[in-house]
């Protein structure tokens, strides 16, 4: 009888024999095989023992623990922002000149003045002519900011209106501690009442910093209904409101507070007045 064409089958191993010596010992257990590279050995599919004498594959030991990374700052993109504090009070630069130069100082300025004053006017070019950089806060603009559900006080005043300019005051003074603090000067507008210092100047005061420097803005009564006259929508006021704005705010005299009469000054006189009072604030300041 003869085998089928091919390889002869290897005899059988009988107990308590060796393989026969004519037959590689890789026909009975897969090994290694000379010249061709070695992968880890396989692992059996789950539910499966593993074959006698197999090592199990060793899993990866865990690095060594390292210390947990310090929180990151608060960033946009890569450029690190201070957080922002309450303004102290601003420093004049080392100068030879006796008087500082308050348009190279960075500092924190309330405009106080009735509807009409110019306060807005006044502080966006004072904000545009400085050497340093210089934001314009108005409040009447953050005010604005709510749409639906605006609380006008051409309305009445009531507790609604009420609380969206304390709300605004708040938000303006957190804008200008984060611009200081980002070395960006601030100019806030307002018509602050000298017989209101809690929700006035102590409101400010207390959102701001006590390094805040407020000045009044207060020219004659006929140039304010002039120049109210001129405006539109919810920023003209009745010419009896605007007359007793005007009344309230002649509190202010007697204050100790600065007070710039531009009856008859442009906006640029007035801007360049603004800055003597300034230069004497930052050299003395004021004590409100």
């Amino acid at each position: 009888m003869q085998h089928a064409v091919g390889s002869p089958l290897p005899p059988p191993h009988q107990p308590g024999q060796v393989p026969h010596a004519g037959w590689a010992s890789a026909a009975h257990q897969p090994g290694p095989h000379a010249g061709v590279p070695q992968g880890p050995a396989p692992v059996p599919p789950p539910g499966f023992p593993a074959p006698t004498g197999a090592v199990p594959p060793t899993s990866p030991q865990p690095p060594a623990s390292q210390p947990a990374a310090p929180p990151a700052p608060d960033t946009t993109g890569h450029v690190p922002l201070p957080p922002g504090g309450p303004v102290g009070v601003p420093t004049a630069p080392p100068a030879p000149a006796a008087v500082p130069d308050p348009a190279a100082t960075t500092m924190a300025v309330l405009l106080i003045g009735p509807a009409g004053a110019g306060k807005t006017s006044v502080a966006k070019y004072w904000a545009d002519h400085r050497r340093v950089p210089t934001a314009h806060i108005s409040l009447d603009d953050v005010r604005e900011w709510v749409r639906s559900g605006f609380a006008d006080p051409q309305s009445g005043w009531n507790d609604n209106s009420e609380a969206q300019y304390r709300l605004a005051r708040r938000t303006c003074g957190f804008a200008a501690r984060n611009f200081l603090a980002n070395g960006i000067s601030c100019i806030l507008d307002d018509a602050v009442f000298p017989d209101r210092p809690v929700v006035g100047l102590g409101g400010w005061k207390r959102h701001v910093g006590p390094g805040l420097l407020p000045v009044v803005i207060l020219p004659g009564l006929d140039i304010v209904l002039e120049r109210n006259a001129e405006r539109t929508g919810n920023r003209r006021l009745t010419d009896e409101e605007v007359a007793r704005i005007h009344g309230r705010m002649a509190g202010w005299y007697g204050s100790g507070l600065p007070i710039i009469d531009n009856s008859q000054l442009d906006i640029p006189s007035t801007a360049r007045v603004l800055d003597e009072v300034l230069a004497r604030a930052i050299a003395s300041p004021p004590s409100w």
